[in-house]
């Protein structure tokens, strides 16, 4: 993995209301990595993930992809910015009205000049990918909350994005749903060679997939540090957030 910064977040700074969420906060995501975000409910991990994509605007500071800022320039710059981001929202927000492959082929008959065959043909391939074949035609109340899970994957990766940013993908499965789908992650980053970034409240197991693990914690990066590295901090907080202690600098709210 190259040393090289793809994203670049600079003194981000958002408050909703009185509610500061994030307070400076400085972080590089570096090329080709699985970054795991962790830290307390409530902390601002959603809003984060959120800045990076440009859904939501900072107060202050910036997010600068390969050195860009994303808000400079204006709405188009933004929107050619975020065709290099794919995103796995929390629900997976499928469109219920629509199949699988009508789902999955969504952002290719909407931003490509793609044939039916060849949208066709993608479609078949990325499910392959996540190891869904023959649920084309299938509608997503008809698939288990995993199946689920998978078709939004596919539908995150059709477009064979640079950066895929995760929401908390895991959310109401089962541990070993948890695993199936972060060892997914793991497989189709591997193939496809995006860098990841992955809000997430499953420990310890995000351990076993993350390059690196960032705790957000009153508005900034408390640490950062390799997955192994991480587990073993000094740091009393991140050991009672790791340990899930009641006993610590984090109290309970």
């Amino acid at each position: 993995m190259a040393e090289t910064p793809i994203i670049q977040v600079r003194d981000l700074r958002k408050r909703f209301g009185r509610q500061v969420v994030l307070n400076g906060l400085n972080l590089d995501i570096m090329r080709g990595e699985i970054l795991a975000v962790i830290g307390r409910s409530g902390t601002g991990k959603s809003v984060f993930l959120k800045h990076l994509i440009g859904l939501v605007r900072p107060d202050r500071g910036q997010v600068l992809v390969d050195g860009e800022n994303i808000h400079r320039g204006g709405s188009r710059n933004l929107a050619r910015i975020r065709e290099r981001f794919g995103m796995l929202f929390q629900g997976g927000a499928l469109f219920d009205s629509l199949t699988v492959e009508d789902n999955i082929a969504f952002p290719l008959r909407e931003k490509t000049h793609m044939s039916a065959a060849q949208i066709q043909g993608m479609v078949t391939e990325i499910l392959k990918g996540v190891g869904l074949e023959g649920v084309e035609g299938k509608f997503p109340d008809q698939l288990s909350g995993g199946m689920r899970k998978r078709v939004a994957l596919a539908r995150a990766l059709v477009m064979h994005p640079e950066i895929v940013l995760f929401d908390e993908p895991t959310t109401g499965l089962d541990p070993i749903l948890v695993r199936a789908i972060h060892q997914l992650i793991a497989d189709t980053q591997a193939r496809f060679h995006y860098t990841a970034v992955l809000v997430s409240h499953e420990l310890p197991q995000i351990f076993d997939i993350a390059t690196r693990v960032a705790m957000l914690h009153n508005g900034v990066i408390l640490e950062v540090d390799t997955a192994a590295r991480f587990q073993c901090s000094s740091n009393p907080a991140v050991q009672q957030f790791i340990a899930g202690r009641l006993e610590g600098p984090l109290t309970p709210t």
